[in-house]
């Protein structure tokens, strides 16, 4: 194993079958990032234009899976693909990203390792679930949230550590050296029915690592992102609600659509 490279990050993002999207991800990437970076795209057999794509970017590191006919999908194909990233980092920060995940903030990167700041022993930092409704609307949500209010009242142990909170990979940082000395891995969990990146930040609290939990509204000024988005664009391959399908949408309308990122996605020069 190479020596990591001191004040660098190897970002890695999981793509299936989300040809704009990742465009628009990596783009944003290589648009607002000016601290020392590299970027590996790992895609999970996706067989369509995104890999097309991804081909022709020269700029990143791009591992091409292929999984015959044992399709492997959600959360197992996003864990076992952000560990081959991180198989190869060489970089004293290991960022996780989302392909539905755009950043939106020149220097964000530089930004958020300076949460590293905070001590040596810290491991990572994140935040929850990244909400783009206004702040009356998410206080309405907790208020009426029932399903939060039964867990409490008929605990289950198993349940409660599902929905537990956790700094989630929607766009996430480790630090690389505490990883591999704890040997720690984004499938740690899948055996209880975690997501990926779940059990791995529930194991560190357990083993008394330091992490940083970001509010939502900071994590939010830095990137968006749109929620389910693999699970919407291939909607025969996932069971999925009405209603996640139709606050999908919304936030496309919102965000893909807007001026900002509308001229980022049409942008080939961020290939180069």
């Amino acid at each position: 194993m190479q020596p990591l490279t001191k004040g660098k990050a190897t970002i890695c993002v999981v793509n299936y079958k989300t040809p704009d999207l990742i465009r628009l991800c990596l783009r944003s990437i290589r648009k607002f990032t000016h601290y020392p970076y590299e970027v590996i795209v790992v895609d999970n057999d996706s067989q369509d234009e995104s890999l097309e794509y991804l081909r022709k970017v020269k700029w990143i590191k791009l591992e091409a899976r292929t999984f015959g006919d044992e399709k492997v999908l959600g959360s197992d194909a996003e864990g076992s693909g952000l560990n081959i990233g991180l198989e190869q980092c060489n970089s004293e920060f290991y960022v996780v990203m989302h392909s539905d995940t755009i950043v939106k903030k020149d220097g964000w990167l530089t930004e958020l390792i300076k949460h590293f700041d905070a001590g040596e022993n810290v491991t990572c930092v994140g935040s929850g679930k990244i909400e783009s409704k206004p702040l009356f609307l998410r206080i309405t949500k907790k208020l009426t949230d029932f399903q939060s209010l039964k867990r409490k009242l008929f605990y289950n142990p198993k349940l409660h550590e599902q929905y537990r909170y956790h700094n989630r990979t929607i766009c996430c940082l480790y630090r690389t050296e505490v990883l591999r000395r704890e040997n720690l891995s984004f499938l740690m969990g899948k055996e209880r029915s975690l997501t990926a990146g779940q059990g791995l930040y529930l194991e560190m609290l357990k083993r008394g690592l330091k992490t940083v939990e970001l509010p939502t509204s900071v994590m939010g000024r830095y990137v968006v992102h749109l929620n389910h988005a693999t699970m919407v664009l291939n909607q025969d391959e996932f069971t999925l609600r009405r209603k996640t399908v139709k606050k999908y949408k919304h936030a496309v309308d919102e965000v893909m659509f807007s001026d900002i990122f509308q001229s980022i996605l049409n942008d080939e020069s961020l290939d180069q």
